[in-house]
């Protein structure tokens, strides 16, 4: 229906955005991400999604590409609707959830509100075949790729069991561009990622 919109920021709510373009009004609702990266009165471009059902219709508003096409994958989920798709782009971004289902990590939606561990799993399930290497922070590994992520899950799953949330443990094992053989390694090398970002 609406590829974007461009146009002034008349207003911010707690869940959406009202856009004046062209002296019309439209209500977009965005998540917390998007809507944090936008100002009152400044001029603004969102790209759009158009949902529909029997009862009712609406606009959603993304600040990146990146957001609206993993709306658009969490949409496809089963039992996820736009409510709870927009929550969970509020906890995390995009490349976190494309991290998350690529090393099973369900820890890293603990903080998404109104979403149990059995949603997460469904996720995680789902999302397994629409994720590629241009959605994550961590990039699959040429060749022998079922070890190496085995070796990035297990790691993530001992940062976890350690006490870290889901969501750190997923960004430092992605952040490292080591090539492990053995997850010990790994582990030590996202430890020293998370103290040079404490450092920061």
């Amino acid at each position: 229906m609406y590829a974007y919109i461009r146009g002034t920021i008349a207003e911010i709510t707690q869940d959406s955005v009202v856009i004046d373009a062209a002296g019309v009004g439209y209500e977009l609702f965005c998540s917390a991400n998007t809507r944090k990266t936008l100002a009152l009165g400044e001029q603004a471009k969102l790209l759009t999604h158009y949902y529909q059902t029997q009862d009712a219709s609406a606009l959603y508003g993304f600040f990146t590409a990146e957001e609206r096409s993993m709306f658009c994958k969490l949409l496809g989920v089963n039992r996820v609707g736009p409510k709870l798709a927009l929550s969970v782009l509020s906890a995390l971004l995009p490349s976190d959830i494309a991290g998350a289902v690529y090393t099973q990590n369900a820890a890293a939606f603990d903080k998404v509100p109104g979403m149990g561990r059995k949603t997460a799993a469904r996720v995680l399930l789902e999302l397994k075949e629409k994720i590629d290497g241009d959605d994550m922070l961590i990039k699959p590994a040429a060749g022998k790729q079922a070890g190496k992520q085995d070796i990035r899950t297990e790691a993530v799953a001992a940062l976890v069991a350690l006490g870290y949330d889901g969501v750190q443990a997923g960004r430092a094992v992605g952040a490292v561009r080591e090539e492990c053989e053995r997850v010990e390694d790994l582990i030590t090398l996202a430890l020293r990622e998370m103290v040079k970002r404490s450092g920061k």
